[in-house]
């Protein structure tokens, strides 16, 4: 097996966990009728504390795990692929900002549940952590999570789904988590990779300097002797 084919295999071990997770719980509340909503995050209330560790698990219905499932497992598998030395600090830090973001700033009495903050968070750190390292791989995956997600940034404002049960909190608190850990990783993880052109200019510009100090006695002026 070839060395990217183990490095794929690798990224793709814990979203599959966890996107795996997620049906077995959703298709155990189909198969004996239960609801595990309860565990979800309840805004500044104890009992609404295990909802930040919980609720990613769970889905209002099948619509929404299906919903979910697709984007989260790309985005998932994009981070630990791309930035594997620091992808499991960034992607816990996303569910753990995001979480906490929902138990403070959501709207009292409501129960927030669902991957969807998870989803934004990855989205948002995949973009700003591809445009800040000026990397030309971490720039195309930039633009290729613009192109198929670049509506969601309309999912943290609730005035444009004021009809619909979403948690607009979740999303924003994702959204947020990701840049913020975009720039605090700046110098970590991969770096850009620099071409042969790029060290003949280093090169050059370092026989220069030589140039320079080596010939700067042609320039100096004598002492005098008065």
């Amino acid at each position: 097996m070839s060395v990217e084919k183990k490095k794929l295999l690798s990224s793709v071990y814990i979203p599959f966990i966890l996107l795996f997770i997620m049906w077995v719980v959703k298709l155990v509340e189909l198969g004996f009728d239960l609801r595990f909503s309860w565990l979800g995050v309840h805004p500044l209330q104890l009992v609404g504390l295990p909802g930040i560790i919980l609720s990613p698990l769970l889905h209002g219905d099948i619509n929404h795990l299906m919903a979910n499932s697709v984007s989260f497992l790309v985005l998932a598998v994009a981070l630990f692929y791309f930035y594997r030395d620091i992808s499991l600090q960034v992607f816990i830090g996303i569910w753990l900002l995001s979480g906490i973001w929902i138990w403070f700033g959501g709207q009292e009495g409501s129960v927030h549940i669902g991957a969807s903050s998870l989803i934004y968070g990855l989205s948002s750190f995949l973009f700003f952590s591809g445009v800040i390292r000026k990397d030309t791989r971490m720039a195309a995956l930039a633009l290729i999570v613009a192109f198929l997600y670049g509506s969601i940034i309309w999912g943290v404002f609730p005035d444009f789904f004021p009809k619909e049960n979403i948690s607009w909190e979740g999303h924003l608190g994702g959204f947020a988590a990701g840049i913020i850990l975009a720039f605090y990783y700046k110098n970590s993880g991969p770096k850009r990779k620099r071409y042969s052109w790029e060290f003949e200019e280093d090169h050059t510009e370092d026989d220069e300097n030589a140039y320079w100090k080596t010939n700067t006695s042609d320039f100096c002026l004598p002492t005098s002797n008065s």
